[in-house]
């Protein structure tokens, strides 16, 4: 089967979320990629994990979520014959990913300017927190501290609410997927032109650019988003928009015109309030009157209801519930792998289709330092040399 990116070679520096998430999406996608690990220890996610019982014991569900597709090479980066490895690895690769703090890669002699020399065609894209430099360069940044800064975490909860974080890592990702989208980018530029180029993307500017619909209109308007009291769903939306409690969960309603969500109601009074002004001004009012209402069914009963007359609603789901879902089962969303520690685990599958290429899961997360020989047997390193590194430990290779 042909792949999208078969023959596309990625040194990934990166580890915890934003970069693995980025380079784990070039992987379903057919790219070799080459996960560069701390030596002995590796990503800092594997160390990390929410669960006190787990089957794979040290192998932590938050690094398998984010590893797929990728063969790990646990080296001592800092020593002189780990320098020249990855020197070596540099001469016919075609991405770098990166994602420790600024200037951090070119202390140690692997920066863009360092690479480019060996490989003048290399992509290499540094993901930060911040950005590569500025009064914020030195701080640690991270999801939950750019959630606050960006203005991300005062868009959700009630106005008397503290600042709600988001409960998934959006900003990582939302980097992660823009740091795809530029080295794309960047991979079809050098195709016609042979030209390979630095990208930086971050954090802030991510999350930033995220909300640039709110951001847009607070700018432009010169009015700032106040938060609703009621579950409105968003600052800057008037009634419907948001979640009602109903007799055994809860209901989303979304953009409706509004007789018509009267209608299927059954609440008449509610026309009062039929005027896109009066629906902002008053949206917490409105929200406790639908709410009056909502409540007295169950969350299936509005929906046959409420679906019947074509209107944009939803149940709302926790976690555990969503692999239930019928649309969900359908798509596909999540299939089984084969874990070599953990037997068959259950991962999301990839979130689109091609008709040409499709996307693939070929391999779990990596054990640390799992491929260390292979990889090393391409660079055209024999077995007795290979064992000298293993030796003196500049490498690792975990077996089972």
């Amino acid at each position: 089967m042909q792949e999208a990116l078969e023959g596309v070679k990625v040194l990934d520096f990166s580890q915890l979320l934003q970069g693995p998430y980025a380079t784990q999406m070039m992987g379903d996608l057919g790219a070799d990629i080459i996960k560069i690990e701390r030596n002995g220890t590796g990503d800092i996610y594997r160390g990390m994990t929410f669960l006190n019982k787990w089957i794979a014991k040290d192998e932590s569900p938050c690094f398998m979520a984010w590893n797929r597709n990728k063969r790990s090479l646990s080296i001592d980066i800092k020593s002189e014959e780990g320098k020249e490895i990855i020197y070596k690895l540099v001469k016919d690769a075609d991405v770098v990913v990166e994602n420790f703090r600024p200037g951090v890669m070119a202390r140690l002699g692997f920066g863009y300017e360092d690479l480019k020399k060996i490989n003048p065609s290399i992509i290499y894209c540094s993901a930060s927190g911040w950005g590569a430099d500025g009064p914020y360069v030195t701080r640690p940044g991270q999801d939950l501290l750019v959630q606050s800064v960006s203005g991300a975490a005062m868009t959700s909860g009630k106005k008397s609410d503290s600042p709600v974080v988001l409960g998934t890592s959006l900003c990582d990702q939302v980097n992660g997927l823009n740091s795809v989208y530029a080295i794309l980018a960047a991979l079809y530029f050098r195709e016609k032109t042979g030209k390979g180029q630095e990208i930086k993307t971050n954090l802030l500017s991510s999350a930033i650019a995220f909300q640039m619909q709110d951001f847009f209109a607070i700018q432009n308007l010169n009015t700032p988003f106040v938060r609703p009291e009621s579950n409105i769903g968003h600052p800057g939306s008037g009634a419907p928009f948001g979640t009602y409690k109903t007799s055994d969960g809860y209901l989303t309603i979304a953009m409706n015109p509004w007789a018509k969500l009267v209608k299927a109601l059954g609440e008449p009074k509610l026309m009062q309030y039929d005027d896109a002004q009066v629906l902002y001004d008053k949206r917490d009012e409105v929200h406790a009157a639908i709410e009056a209402v909502t409540i007295t069914k169950t969350a299936d009963e509005w929906l046959d209801i409420m679906l019947e007359m074509d209107l944009w609603v939803a149940k709302v789901h926790d976690q555990s519930e969503v692999e239930h879902n019928p649309q969900v089962i359908h798509n596909k969303t999540f299939v089984e792998v084969e874990h070599p520690k953990a037997g068959k685990v259950k991962v999301t599958n990839i979130p689109f289709y091609m008709s040409e290429t499709p996307g693939q899961i070929k391999r779990p997360s990596p054990m640390l330092g799992e491929h260390g020989e292979e990889i090393l047997a391409e660079l055209g390193l024999s077995k007795q040399e290979i064992q000298e590194l293993i030796d003196k430990n500049v490498i690792t290779i975990e077996r089972l």
